[in-house]
C-alpha cells in the first residue's frame, strides 16, 4: 500500500510546486506604463522631478516679477544678463541639483525677459573649442576671442531639509533658498524662498 501511494503523493507534490511557482511568477510580473511628464508621481516621498520643476517655475516667476528687473532695464536700456551658479544640496538626501539648475535656466530663457550665459564649467569647454578653431578652422568661420557676454547678475542657492519621524510615519520638510546678486556691486537684488512639506504614512 505504501509503495502504491508514493508515486501519487510525489505527483501531487510536483503539481502543487508547479502551481506555486506559476502563482509567484504571475504575481511578480513588473508592469511598466508610460505617463505624461507633467503628471506628479510620488512613490518614496523624496525630492523628485516634479518638485524640481514646480519649484523652479514658481521661484523664477517670482524673481522675474520683482522691481530689480524693471529698474535694471530702465537704467541700462536692455535686458539683464544672468548666470546660474551653484545650488548647494545641504539636505539629508542625494539630490541632483543639476536638474534643478537646468529647470531654472529653462524658465529664465523661455520668459524672454533676461539673457542667460553659460556657467564656468561649460565656458571652459567652449573656450577649448574656440582655441581648436583658431588652430584648424577656416579663418572666416572662426569664433573670435574676447567676444563673450558678461553676466550682470548671478543666481546662487541652497537646498535644505528636515525629517520628523514617529514610528513609521514621517514628515519631510524641504526649503530652497535662492539669491540673485549684482556682479559689480555684490548687492542682493532678490531673495527667494520655497518650502515643501510631505507626509509619508506607512
Amino acid at each position: 500500500m505504501e509503495k502504491f501511494l508514493t508515486p501519487i503523493v510525489m505527483k501531487r507534490a510536483l503539481i502543487y510546486t508547479l502551481l506555486a511557482v506559476l502563482l509567484v511568477a504571475t504575481g511578480c510580473q513588473r508592469r511598466v506604463a508610460r505617463v505624461d511628464t507633467d503628471t506628479a508621481i510620488d512613490l518614496s516621498g523624496r525630492w523628485n522631478d516634479t518638485d524640481s520643476r514646480l519649484v523652479a517655475e514658481e521661484m523664477i516667476d517670482d524673481a522675474l516679477n520683482r522691481p530689480w528687473l524693471d529698474r535694471f532695464t530702465q537704467e541700462n536700456g536692455r535686458a539683464p544678463v544672468v548666470i546660474v551658479g551653484d545650488v548647494r544640496n545641504r539636505s539629508h538626501e542625494h539630490i541632483d541639483a543639476e536638474t534643478f539648475i537646468r529647470n531654472m535656466e529653462r524658465e529664465f530663457i523661455n520668459s524672454g525677459m533676461v539673457r542667460l550665459v553659460q556657467d564656468a564649467e561649460f565656458r571652459e569647454q567652449i573656450r577649448e573649442e574656440r582655441a581648436d578653431q583658431h588652430e584648424f578652422a577656416d579663418p572666416e568661420t572662426v569664433a573670435q576671442w574676447r567676444r563673450e557676454t558678461g553676466a550682470d547678475f548671478m543666481l546662487t542657492g541652497t537646498m535644505n531639509s528636515m525629517v520628523d519621524q514617529y514610528r513609521r510615519d514621517r514628515v519631510v520638510f524641504y526649503q530652497v533658498n535662492l539669491d540673485l546678486t549684482h556682479m559689480e556691486t555684490n548687492e542682493k537684488v532678490w531673495i527667494g524662498e520655497k518650502q515643501i512639506r510631505k507626509t509619508i504614512r506607512n
